[in-house]
């Protein structure tokens, strides 16, 4: 039996061995969160300019880059669900192809109104319920002293977002409109087929056998799904949040233009992106709580300095990529406690319910500070929330998630 601290600073068990083709899985798994992710994405470096050519205010542009973040969290309910049943074998190349169809629409017809792109915005969202089936397949690979790397690093496949970022406008100022979603249903295309050949499931996976109502109104009786939905919601909707609207803040609270707007959220993106294995590796050897509380604080920190819109350089800058840094290891460090405490044959619905809280979570933001911003042209309110809300969750992290982990870990594992 473990002792009452583990849950926060338990020790590693030796590591057991993992197989090549463990990490095989995992490195295609990646792959196909990020290009499921770039798709995702597309709309959102587009936003500022999309904005000037169809005259949207600041709250319809807003919801344009919203509208694919709520479908793709909602959608990994059902999703995470799926995989449970089917396995990644079959679900990675199904919503790879599936998400070639509002790529190619928007690309080809679908960004000339506002109706238009919502529409198209709408099933772009299938895009982002890749985590869904990413988190079940990767988790059934390593062993459970492992997963909290393994899913940190599979998580790091959120960077699809600044290859978007970096190259979107870029292709469009190249080549037209068109061009960055050619390119990407191409892309999406050779990976459907390829992982289609190349993906299996790992041997002796738990798959269930309830129909999915059943195991879906047992996961939401889980108490970790609560647990970590609600940290999940700050941890990476504030993440899913800055990469859809910081180009839009940056462009309008500092003057930037578009392209120094999407470089700048790039980098912000990036370094968010190598915390999440880091968050997952730490979750490891320290223990998620920790993770969790030390990432938190920062947030905390760095929205309240950012509520003054001080000077880009050097504090604004500071301040944002240490959100930024905290944002992507308290992610990782979420999906460790999953890992750690999820039954078997249920990690794919609670990565469903918890992935769906955190793209919720990033999904009232923007509205929130385009809002705010038209209402008093101002951020700071906005940021403000931020720091609030964060400082909600760390306590929350240090009583409630404290201690039911300590209960969990220390009684008899009858999941």
């Amino acid at each position: 039996m473990l002792q009452p601290s583990s849950t926060s600073d338990r020790a590693p068990r030796p590591g057991a061995a993992v197989t090549g083709r463990a990490w095989l899985m995992l490195a295609l798994a990646t792959a196909g969160f990020a290009l499921n992710f770039w798709a995702w994405a597309l709309l959102s470096p587009l936003a500022p300019r999309l904005q000037d050519s169809l005259g949207l205010s600041s709250f319809q542009q807003s919801l344009l880059v919203a509208v694919p973040v709520i479908v793709g969290s909602l959608g990994r309910i059902p999703v995470g669900a799926l995989t449970d049943r089917f396995g990644g074998r079959v679900m990675f190349p199904l919503v790879s192809a599936a998400t070639i169809v509002p790529v190619l629409y928007l690309g080809l017809a679908g960004h000339s109104s506002l109706p238009a792109l919502l529409a198209g915005g709408f099933f772009l969202g299938i895009g982002g319920t890749a985590f869904a089936v990413g988190v079940p397949f990767v988790s059934a690979w390593f062993p459970p002293e492992r997963r909290g790397l393994a899913i940190g690093v599979f998580g790091a496949g959120m960077g699809g977002t600044a290859i978007s970022a970096l190259t979107t406008v870029k292709l469009v100022d190249a080549n037209g409109m068109a061009n960055p979603f050619l390119i990407t249903a191409a892309v999406l295309a050779v990976y459907a087929v390829a992982s289609a050949l190349l993906l299996r499931d790992a041997p002796g996976r738990t798959v269930p056998t309830e129909p999915l109502a059943r195991r879906l109104s047992a996961t939401f009786k889980l108490s970790v799904t609560w647990q970590a939905s609600a940290l999940y919601a700050v941890a990476f909707g504030g993440y899913v949040a800055f990469s859809v609207y910081l180009p839009t803040y940056l462009k309008t609270g500092y003057g930037l233009t578009q392209a120094d707007a999407a470089n700048r959220m790039a980098g912000f993106v990036l370094l968010a992106v190598a915390m999440r294995p880091v968050g997952g590796w730490l979750s490891d050897r320290i223990g998620p709580v920790r993770v969790l509380s030390g990432s938190l604080a920062l947030v905390v920190a760095g929205a309240f300095v950012q509520s003054f819109t001080p000077s880009l350089a050097p504090v604004g800058t500071i301040a944002f990529l240490t959100m930024a840094a905290a944002l992507g290891a308290g992610s990782g460090a979420v999906f460790a406690l999953v890992a750690l405490l999820a039954p078997a044959n249920k990690v794919g619905s609670v990565t469903g319910v918890v992935g769906a809280a955190g793209g919720l979570g990033g999904f009232l933001p923007p509205l929130v500070m385009g809002a705010l911003y038209g209402a008093y042209g101002s951020y700071a309110w906005g940021l403000i929330l931020l720091a609030l809300v964060a400082a909600a969750a760390l306590f929350y992290t240090g009583t409630v998630v404290r201690r039911g982990i300590d209960r969990r870990v220390t009684a008899p594992q009858a999941h």
